[in-house]
């Protein structure tokens, strides 16, 4: 046998390690890469443990609250606000329905509903996640105050879910502002987040349809890490991390339709990278208040250290920048909870320059949060001159789901 194995050529050589390939079940690139995936199949035992978000963990649909606000973030959104085509009750409802029976399929990485036998009609899973596993998917459902209206659900309207304010300085553009309910689908796989938002919506024609939609992407790799935006620097640093703050900053708890859910705020803020890929680092971090590399506040050591916007030092001086972003912020004493994604989409057709950005998503118990912040920052906040806010949206995402139930029930009881 050796002898023979021996004299085969090159080429007959080649061959027979790809049949013993296809017999262990491993043809295809990834098999070959390095050896990789051979080495991890023999030898499982050297498979390293870390923090790395690999998508493994199951999720599940229902609970107290929606999945998708305090699960730990993916690595990937597709995002998307659609408005409704048909107010009929019967139809918003059987569409829910049909959403809850889907995402529940979806978040246990498999297809959406059971295949016909009927092979000349379409499939009902469009099948690009076959294969795949749920990546830690998570679908989060909200609607907006322009859904009660066109609903006619005037005896659900609540005095504290009003429209935002005008803000200072932005410059919103209405393909990315309003809408009537927001879908967030988030993964550790992109293709698994487009997949879920795709068949949501592929099954609710007739009665939604798409009026804007982001992909987006964070830097996580350990967990412990707090990713970084496109600037460089740390986006979400002061977040609630317990239980007890999630009842503090986060979750809605009157009892009405909305008990157990919370409000999002959402922001497409276009940010302007090559003039900030001109500023000094002296002046990066001065315009945010944070060292770039640690993260820490001005006058700290570490990301997470306590600091008060008013802080001065042995001469009298501010240590934080009274402009900065994060002094701003903090001087609300507003606590908000950040789930924010990076864009990137090709290059601005006006400028030339690249289309990128900021997806901007806060959880907040009352959207008066939100904004007391966003008037705090105004036209001073020295980042207003590497921004544009340019798309806008609240949202009142419903709370968990009960096996049996179905989404947004309560506000149709």
């Amino acid at each position: 046998m050796v002898e023979e194995e021996k004299n085969k050529s090159p080429l007959q050589k080649k061959i027979s390690r790809r049949e013993f390939l296809k017999k262990a079940g491993m043809t295809g690139a990834g098999a070959l890469v390095g050896g990789s995936l051979l080495g991890s199949f023999l030898y499982p035992q050297f498979q390293k443990e870390s923090n790395e978000a690999v998508g493994k963990e199951e999720i599940s649909f229902y609970g107290k609250h929606q999945a998708g606000i305090t699960t730990y973030m993916q690595k990937n959104i597709y995002f998307v606000v659609l408005d409704l085509a048909s107010t009929k009750r019967e139809e918003v409802i059987k569409l829910f329905k049909d959403w809850t029976a889907y995402t529940e399929q979806l978040m246990q990485g498999q297809k959406v509903t059971k295949e016909s036998s009927n092979a000349y009609l379409p499939p009902k899973d469009t099948g690009e996640a076959l294969g795949l596993n749920p990546y830690r998917l998570t679908v989060t459902f909200g609607i907006s105050r322009s859904f009660l209206k066109k609903l006619k659900l005037k005896d659900k309207e609540m005095a504290l879910f009003k429209d935002f304010p005008a803000f200072s300085g932005q410059q919103l553009e209405e393909q990315y502002t309003g809408g009537d309910i927001v879908i967030q689908a988030c993964a550790d796989d992109e293709q698994v987040a487009f997949h879920a938002a795709r068949n949501l919506i592929r099954v609710g024609r007739g009665v939604v349809t798409m009026k804007w939609s982001q992909s987006g992407f964070a830097a996580i790799g350990d967990r412990k890490e707090t990713p970084r935006n496109l600037f460089g620097f740390k986006d979400g640093t002061a977040n609630a991390t317990k239980e007890e703050e999630f009842d503090d900053v986060i979750w809605y708890n009157h009892k009405d339709w909305l008990q157990g859910g919370t409000f999002m705020a959402v922001r497409r803020i276009r940010m302007h990278l090559e003039t900030w890929d001109r500023t000094n680092l002296n002046e990066q971090e001065k315009t945010f208040g944070r060292y770039k590399e640690s993260g820490a506040p001005f006058g700290k050591k570490n990301e997470f250290d306590d600091f008060k916007w008013d802080e001065k030092d042995e001469n009298g001086d501010y240590i934080m920048p009274i402009d900065s972003h994060v002094s701003l912020a903090n001087r609300t004493g507003v606590k908000l909870f950040r789930r924010s994604y990076s864009y990137a989409d090709g290059i601005n057709d006006k400028t030339g320059q690249f289309e990128a950005g900021l997806l901007f998503i806060s959880f907040q118990k009352d959207p008066e949060n939100f904004v007391t912040v966003q008037k705090s920052l105004g036209s001073v906040d020295k980042l207003n001159e590497y921004i544009t806010h340019i798309g806008s949206g609240l949202f009142a995402c419903f709370g968990g789901i009960e096996k049996g139930g179905y989404i947004g029930q309560k506000l149709f009881e």
